[in-house]
């Protein structure tokens, strides 16, 4: 009985609960009817009490057979209507189910009556859906963390790269000057050389250590205003731009609150502003401005091309027209501005300006 399927069970035992009413019913019927005592009146109104044992017995006798035999049809009917109003339910969610085992989006269970079953398919289809919204986010998660991982493997890469040029130049004078090589003799001249060459390792390291703890950094975001935080990032940098004979023009509305990480933020943005100041000439202008919700850095230079601008983005990539670290910086800054922006979900855009000629930097908030 228990290898048995669930629709022959439930008719075994619908069939056997019949069967024994059925059973029971005929068998009283067949030992009490002939003790009972029939009353017949005549025509003189008199009333005789009679006990007709056989001709009862041979009665039930002779209907049993047709009683039984239409008894156990309709048994058979009944518990055959039964079962399967039962078990097709039951049925359609195990098959439902199985499919739900493959993970098939577009499976569920029916659902055709308000009580315990339709409860369960109900339960059910509750189930798998948060079952399927738990496996999306965690192949979410999943992918993110392996393009995190392969973007900290790329950046080591190209981080030991770039740390590998200055090292082995520093190497090579250094060992030069202790063999006295021809014009590495004069220590007084090359000392002050490699001492530079040692701070812009040890400014290369701090980037790349600052870098690489950028995903790393949770900082819960607050209100700040954003007008207020912008022309504190950008004094220092008007002081700069003074120096080197650059217009910086500074339009900001009187406040402008946002609810951000200030530090990641603010590190994001002294970054657009050192590379708009870094990579503007003399006489010419840098401005920060706001229109809606965009936040635009913009500075007058030599539009980028298309295919650069994708690349800039990279860490350590510098534009084939500043490869100079001293001119160009070390090809972090962008890098540092679009992981920091990304992680804040904040779209970002920089494009070229036609008129005039120049880039602008804009920030969606």
């Amino acid at each position: 009985m228990k290898r048995l399927k669930l629709f022959p069970k439930i008719f075994l035992y619908t069939m056997s609960i019949m069967l024994f009413v059925v059973v029971v019913t005929h068998g009283l019927i067949y030992l009490l009817a002939p003790r009972l005592q029939l009353a017949v009146s005549t025509p003189d109104d008199v009333v005789v009490s009679i006990r007709q044992e056989q001709f009862v017995t041979e009665a039930v006798e002779k209907a049993l057979p047709v009683s039984l035999s239409c008894s156990l049809l309709i048994s058979v009917v009944c518990s055959l209507l039964f079962s399967k109003a039962i078990a097709d339910p039951i049925k359609k969610i195990s098959a439902a189910t199985e499919q739900m085992m493959k993970l098939d989006h577009g499976v569920n269970c029916p659902i055709h009556t308000k009580d315990e079953i339709g409860t369960l398919a109900r339960n059910v289809n509750d189930l798998y859906s948060d079952l399927l919204s738990t496996i999306e986010h965690l192949e979410r998660e999943k992918d993110a963390v392996r393009d995190m991982e392969q973007t900290k493997v790329d950046f080591l890469r190209a981080a030991s790269h770039e740390l590998k040029t200055p090292v082995t130049a520093l190497n090579a004078t250094l060992e030069n000057m202790i063999l006295g090589v021809g014009k590495y003799q004069d220590y007084a001249a090359y000392l002050p050389e490699c001492k530079e060459m040692v701070e812009q390792l040890s400014g290369m390291v701090h980037e790349i250590l600052e870098t690489s703890r950028l995903n790393t950094t949770d900082e819960p975001a607050k209100p700040i205003d954003i007008a207020e935080l912008m022309a504190e990032l950008c004094a220092p940098y008007q002081m700069i731009a003074a120096a080197h004979q650059i217009t910086f023009s500074l339009d900001l509305p009187e406040q402008f609150p946002a609810k951000l990480p200030a530090g990641r933020f603010s590190k994001a943005v002294s970054n657009v502003l050192a590379n708009a100041v870094t990579y503007t000439e003399a006489g010419k202008a840098v401005s920060v401005c706001m229109e809606g919700r965009s936040l635009m850095v913009e500075n007058e230079c030599r539009p980028i091309p298309d295919d650069e601008i994708r690349r800039l983005f990279e860490p350590f990539y510098r534009p084939d027209f500043s490869r100079s670290r001293i001119s160009g910086g070390n090809g972090l800054g962008l890098y540092i501005v679009d992981t920091l922006l990304t992680s804040m979900n904040i779209p970002y855009s920089f494009v070229p300006m036609n008129s005039p000629p120049g880039m602008c930097f804009t920030i969606q908030l």
